[in-house]
């Protein structure tokens, strides 16, 4: 360890490691006994952000425990560090073959560099700049290039037994609409049925285009997509046993698509198929340097490159909404080759970016307690981290110039993302992440004091009640304000 990340260890001890036997406010440890949380299974910190003074509360605030989605305040700190804020994720496109009188005499190729959002809007507008060039027609095969990260091996169903959550979706290089479906019901109450549309389409795969409205028009909606009796069974059918409830109006089920490996395959043929293209080839997976173009030894130029929005706002839609999936995009870029902070791999991987954020960790913040890491996005059961760690992770970035990008990407209390309907405190009174799994509830960030003083705030309960201790925390939030 450098003598500047020890100096910078014993000064976060002095600061976040005092006052560990401190008595909570009796509000939050009142709001805890009627959760039945035990205070051992609560973690709490509320420090300066400036860091000059001891904390007002510290409890149990150096016991690593499970954060939560709130890691996410680490990859993505660690990728404005590492990456800049204007970082943004290219997309190249290739051609290989010539092109005469509208059709390219070859093949197409889409390399994936890990672009977090190429959602089905920019799909359509990479689809479209293809067109641009004068092609109509292809007489090979559109090739969709992911190997820039490492496949992900684990089972969708491995975390929680949901393999159809959006949330469960693996990481992908060339990630499209985050592999998912959005299915809209709309109802006709004159027909007695709810129509379905899909989004994307994908080519091979019947959709049901109508269910049947059941029950009144009046009362509670109830578990609709319980009703529906949806079968996901068969990967190209789309089908529902049930019913719609009318009650339910209008809704939007997303879905993450039962066939993983063939959803990009699918959702490029039936677009370039909606567009006017042809195709003469199959939409395949492959290796851009497997074409003829490539050569032996050189890469050839792309036509094209779709850029993605920079990460300052990428990391927006991670942290006010929590988006599991494209916070593992950003984790993984870490250590992709060219992003300028990868190891020296040939491809990006999670074991990777776990090593170029541990080293990062220790030179920027200074410690010996570094996260345990797995996904980077805390959709994990074994991500671990101090809320002392995290409180100095906090600090560390409040007393850098990219404290404005991290805090703007953070719910607001009261005003949006997974805090918009919070009421415990001022609105606007706090710049907060928030983390839920089973068995864990979290919040992490900053609290706008009513004497000015801007705090670090971190609470974390790891027990089975731990969701019944949300009003506690409410209560620590409420009180880390008025600090006057």
């Amino acid at each position: 360890m450098s003598l500047q990340s020890t100096l910078l260890s014993l000064l976060a001890s002095c600061v976040c490691g005092l006052a560990t036997a401190q008595a909570l406010p009796p509000e939050v440890a009142a709001a805890l006994a009627r959760a039945k949380v035990p205070l051992e299974s609560v973690t709490l910190l509320v420090v300066e952000a400036e860091g000059k003074a001891p904390p007002r509360l510290s409890h149990r605030a150096q016991v690593p425990v499970n954060p939560a989605s709130v890691m996410k305040l680490v990859t993505t700190y660690a990728a404005l560090d590492l990456l800049g804020p204007a970082y943004v994720w290219r997309t190249p496109v290739y051609l290989d073959g010539a092109v005469r009188q509208g059709t390219l005499h070859g093949n197409l190729i889409i390399k994936g560099q890990g672009d977090p959002k190429l959602v089905l809007e920019r799909l359509w507008l990479l689809l479209r700049r293809v067109q641009g060039l004068g092609i109509t027609q292809i007489t090979g095969d559109i090739v969709l290039d992911n190997s820039a990260f490492e496949p992900i091996t684990s089972d969708p169903a491995s975390f929680d037994g949901e393999p159809l959550r959006p949330y469960n979706a693996a990481p992908d290089a060339l990630l499209i609409n985050f592999k998912s479906v959005l299915m809209s019901f709309v109802p006709d109450r004159a027909a007695r049925t709810a129509s379905v549309q899909f989004e994307p389409t994908l080519l091979g795969v019947q959709m049901q285009k109508s269910v049947p409205l059941s029950g009144p028009e009046s009362g509670a909606c109830g578990d609709y997509r319980g009703a529906l009796k949806a079968d996901f069974s068969d990967a190209a059918q789309i089908r529902f046993n049930g019913s719609y409830p009318m009650a339910c109006g209008e809704k939007v089920w997303p879905l993450a698509y039962a066939d993983p490996p063939s959803y990009n395959r699918r959702a490029v043929a039936a677009l370039w198929q909606e567009i006017g293209g042809k195709l003469g080839g199959t939409v395949r997976m492959g290796r851009l340097s497997e074409t003829a173009s490539a050569g032996p030894n050189a890469a050839p130029e792309p036509v094209f490159e779709m850029n993605s929005a920079p990460l300052a706002e990428m990391i927006r839609d991670i942290n006010k909404y929590s988006n599991n999936v494209m916070a593992q995009q950003v984790f993984l870029t870490l250590s992709l080759p060219g992003s300028g902070a990868n190891v020296g791999t040939s491809a990006a991987s999670r074991e990777s970016s776990r090593a170029v954020l541990r080293r990062w960790w220790q030179e920027r913040i200074g410690s010996d307690d570094a996260p345990q890491l797995d996904n980077g996005a805390g959709l994990s059961r074994s991500e671990r981290i101090s809320a002392q760690a995290l409180g100095r992770l906090l600090q560390v970035a409040y007393r850098s110039p990219l404290m404005p990008e991290l805090m703007s990407s953070l719910p607001i209390s009261g005003v949006d993302g997974t805090l918009k309907r919070s009421r415990a405190m001022l609105e606007g009174g706090a710049h907060l992440k928030t983390g839920s799994l089973r068995d864990v509830a979290a919040l992490a960030g900053y609290v706008h004091g009513r004497s000015g003083k801007r705090y670090c705030l971190i609470a974390i309960a790891n027990h089975a009640n731990a969701q019944a201790a949300r009003p506690a925390f409410d209560a620590l939030l409420d009180w880390a304000i008025k600090d006057n």
